[in-house]
């Protein structure tokens, strides 16, 4: 029978040290390896892009460096996974320090990859909805501002919301081997609107009239395809590989909200404004888990990805040149 030592997170600390989480070995393995896989192919897939849309020229449009900017995002969400393994047992082995820099990080990669979702939207929304002002609107340079202003917003607004834990760190710790933080109601709510309320209402409007525009294009194009001159096909080709690609975004904006629901849902359901790291873990996993998700979509959809991971996997991309390949 094990000890009571056994279930402390610092056994030598009989009087402060906080209780292990304890869980079947046989789950607990289970949950390490799901959980290491999913943070190691997480990890690797967002990498690939990254290296893609940042190597090849071809690739350097807005739609792709919002892309990019995600897929640094989803990176991110993949090394923080292994924090979460390590949070498992409900015991912070890292520090006071450690543990509000973890959370202000986690934090802020949450809401810039909502904001970016949010962009996505508008470029999809302006792309199809006014196609003749698209290149003029979306820019290469307003899209690296709109990216840096996401995620600047994101880190200041939240160490704001936390500067009194960095006053004094652990102030709301309960015993050693806790990482935790409370927050405010009215911060709560906040966030709440901010972080998924808004956004998500923004982007399910942008889609749907996405969705009623290329519809009707679509239609038009079909019914009228046979009679326009051949100096006209590129301008349809041109139409279709937006609307793919609003389709493609669709599917990752999709599988972003069934993602991300759970988890505020859980936050809604909450009585008290007690976070808990640990007793989080399975619905931000959930979540997490859309960054995963992401590369693989890019991968299904997307040609010029699989031709750049062939690149990228048989280092072809190290020949001189190799920048200026054709991808699309």
């Amino acid at each position: 029978m094990e000890s009571h030592e056994d279930e402390l997170c610092f056994p030598h600390l009989l009087n402060s040290s906080c209780k292990k989480t304890m869980h079947p070995h046989f789950v607990s393995m289970l949950i390490y390896i799901v959980l290491f896989s999913i943070s190691l192919l997480t990890v690797t897939l967002n990498l690939l892009v990254i290296i893609s849309i940042s190597h090849f020229r071809q690739l350097h449009t807005p739609t792709n460096l919002l892309l990019l900017s995600l897929a640094v995002s989803d990176f991110f969400v993949g090394l923080i996974l292994f924090f979460q393994i390590m949070l498992l047992d409900g015991c912070w082995f890292l520090g006071d320090l450690m543990c509000i820099l973890y959370i202000v990080l986690d934090y802020i990669i949450v809401s810039s990859s909502v904001g970016i979702m949010v962009l996505i939207s508008v470029d999809r929304y302006v792309a199809i909805c006014e196609p003749l002002h698209y290149s003029n609107k979306v820019t290469q340079k307003r899209v690296k501002m709109s990216v840096c202003l996401c995620w600047t917003c994101s880190g200041f607004v939240l160490i704001l919301l936390l500067q009194d834990h960095m006053k004094e760190l652990g102030r709301h710790n309960s015993c050693i081997g806790e990482c935790i933080i409370v927050i405010t109601y009215i911060a709560e709510l906040a966030e709440l609107f901010f972080l998924f309320i808004g956004p998500v209402t923004v982007i399910i409007v942008l889609y749907m009239r996405v969705f009623v525009v290329a519809v009707t294009q679509a239609r038009a194009m079909r019914s009228h395809v046979a009679a326009l001159p051949l100096k006209f096909s590129m301008t349809i080709t041109a139409k279709k590989s937006e609307m793919k690609a609003a389709r493609t975004l669709g599917v990752v904006v999709v599988v972003f909200l069934l993602c991300v629901c759970p988890y505020y849902c859980v936050a809604l359901s909450k009585k008290d404004n007690l976070i808990n790291l640990s007793s989080a873990t399975v619905v931000l996993c959930v979540f997490y888990f859309n960054s995963c998700l992401n590369p693989l979509i890019y991968a299904f959809f997307y040609p010029w990805f699989r031709k750049s991971m062939k690149l990228i996997v048989t280092l072809k991309i190290l020949q001189p040149g190799s920048c200026e390949r054709n991808l699309l």
